[in-house]
């Protein structure tokens, strides 16, 4: 092929992604410090509006929590900038070991393990546990986050697929396995996209019956859930029955990185096996002290965690009363069903440029063709006044884009 060739292929494959009404645009976003959710969005022009931003993942703020910035700021002044290695070779520093050690308390486990992000925690321990179980075949909820399901096939074993949160499917597919065979149940306790929660007692139950590990994903519920913030597990009694937790840094904690806690020998064995974990520089001492910081600081304010299920729990009223079409959701996640790509992104663009709101649409592949959604994450810091603005644009939009409300009726 010509270079020609391989750019005119380039173009064919953005552009089929571009008439199926998916094509991805990134906000052009400066936070405010200090002033969240408030933020200055610069447009294609150049021109810069203030929005506010309904759908970030900095779940409770502490992307710009005080605390959290002073232990930054101390650290770039005692240590420097980035962490000089890989962990192996001289990119240990003491932040690491302290915060390992206030993550495998946080969650009532002997041990944890850094990684940079929680993509890579996800994928390199669930293809090492391949390395070290031989024979391994893993159980995974059909809707696992794409880091698991990469994890799962890069390890090359055996794996089963159980209906999303259907534990008689997952029983039935533990049953016909090999009972000498190690196996293990990868699922999540929060997703993500439909804000659904797993039955964790019943899976944990399952294992115990068949002889399985179990590897909770707890990304979106860690700091949030739980007396402590350690997540679901924790708030509905399971945690020591859960054998592997991974969780993020980047999330709730409003800083970056991922992690894995568990019993010293699994988290030695990872450490030693995991390619993503051997072969990679590791976070820098600002982020690993941001981390640290905002761990201990969520361990011991509950608060937050109160006022942000009561700011969910209350847009969701809100958009009901409205009569848009809140999908059912048990977590803080806040769907609103628009169920086609384009008029997906067609009032998020609307919302952004004439409402100043903004929040990202959400279609396939992250979601189901036919499910395409606006995605909302509201936090302790989205008030009445900004919920008033919310649901004003939102139920105009719906009815200028004739989109079905609440019982399948459209505007």
């Amino acid at each position: 092929m010509t270079e020609r060739d391989y750019r005119a292929a380039f173009r064919t494959a953005v552009e089929q992604v571009r008439q199926e009404g998916r094509y991805r645009v990134f906000a052009d976003l400066k936070r405010h410090c200090g002033a969240f959710p408030h933020a200055t969005w610069t447009c294609d022009a150049g021109v810069e509006r203030e929005v506010v931003v309904w759908c970030s993942n900095d779940y409770l703020g502490q992307g710009q929590n005080p605390i959290v910035l002073a232990a930054m700021q101390d650290a770039i002044a005692t240590y420097g900038s980035g962490s000089g290695g890989t962990r192996n070779i001289s990119g240990t520093n003491h932040l690491h070991v302290e915060l390992e050690h206030e993550l495998a308390d946080l969650h009532g486990k002997d041990a944890a393990l850094l990684f940079t992000s929680g993509y890579v925690s996800n994928e390199a321990t669930l293809s090492s546990l391949y390395k070290i179980l031989p024979g391994l075949i893993i159980f995974s909820d059909a809707l696992n986050h794409a880091s698991m399901i990469a994890g799962i096939r890069h390890g090359g074993g055996e794996r089963r697929i159980f209906r999303h949160n259907d534990l008689e499917h997952l029983e039935s597919l533990l049953k016909a396995a090999p009972a000498d065979a190690p196996k293990l149940i990868a699922f999540e306790s929060v997703y993500s996209m439909d804000g659904d929660i797993s039955d964790l007692a019943g899976t944990v139950a399952l294992a115990k019956r068949y002889g399985a590990l179990t590897y909770l994903d707890e990304v979106h519920a860690v700091g949030m859930y739980g007396p402590r913030g350690a997540g679901v597990a924790a708030r509905d009694g399971v945690m020591d029955q859960i054998d592997i937790v991974e969780g993020t840094l980047g999330k709730a904690f409003g800083v970056m990185g991922g992690y894995i806690a568990a019993a010293s020998e699994l988290v030695d064995a990872i450490r030693l096996y995991a390619s993503g974990f051997i072969f990679t520089t590791s976070l820098p001492p600002a982020l690993t002290a941001g981390a640290l910081a905002s761990v201990r600081w969520l361990k011991q304010h509950d608060e937050m965690r109160i006022r942000h299920q009561e700011r969910a729990a209350t847009l969701k009223r809100r958009f009901k009363e409205a009569g848009l079409p809140v999908m059912e959701s048990s977590s803080h996640i806040v769907p609103v069903l628009v169920g086609d790509p384009v008029h997906c992104k067609l009032i998020s663009d609307l919302l952004l440029a004439d409402h100043g709101v903004y929040v990202q649409p959400i279609n396939y592949p992250t979601v189901p063709r036919g499910t395409e959604r606006l995605r909302f994450t509201p936090t302790p810091f989205h008030d009445d006044r900004m919920m008033d603005d919310l649901v004003r644009a939102m139920n105009g939009l719906w009815t200028r884009c004739n989109v079905k409300r609440m019982g399948g009726v459209a505007a």
